[in-house]
């Protein structure tokens, strides 16, 4: 039982993965259409990839999930992204979970 509330290992993984996203999207304009598009979509592929990798890996429960996206979302806020596109790219990100 006390293992269903023991979520560090998803808080992690979610502050691991804004970091990711963060260090190759900057905070600046994260889905502005420019030159880089092509980058920011394969990025986002990366994203999801990882997050059903870790899926297959980690037993999560609705408790472990929310603390993952929270962890995911206030890493993101906290950078200095658009607080409409971050719970967006959360709720998508958890929807994979």
């Amino acid at each position: 039982m006390i293992d269903w509330f023991d979520a560090k290992e998803a808080q992690e993984f979610g502050t691991e993965l804004a970091r990711f996203f963060i260090e190759n999207i900057p905070p600046a304009s994260p889905m502005k259409k420019d030159k880089s598009f092509g980058r920011k979509k394969e990025v986002l592929g990366k994203l999801i990839h990882k997050v059903e990798r870790f899926k297959k890996q980690s037993k999560l429960n609705f408790y472990k999930k929310a603390k993952f996206g929270n962890a995911f979302q206030w890493t993101l806020k906290d950078a200095g992204y658009d607080d409409v596109f971050v719970d967006e790219l959360t709720k998508e990100l958890l929807l994979k979970l």
